[in-house]
């Protein structure tokens, strides 16, 4: 049986960087607000831990197909 995982679980755990913060992707929820950022894609709601242990949260956008 193949493992299965979901785009959630994928992002847990990975470095976050932008311009205005950096830090790891300690949660993750699919964002259903609306938003669009082209086709293929998704958008979720991250929380990042910083540096300094400061939570902030950030909208991204993950490919979904082609």
């Amino acid at each position: 049986m193949a493992n299965l995982y979901t785009i959630e679980n994928l992002l847990i755990g990975k470095r976050y960087r932008s311009n205005s913060l950096t830090g790891e992707i300690i949660d993750v929820e699919k964002d259903n607000r609306g938003l669009w950022y082209g086709e293929n894609t998704e958008a979720y709601l991250v929380r990042v831990r910083d540096e300094f242990a400061n939570y902030k949260y950030r909208t991204i956008a993950v490919k979904v197909g082609e």
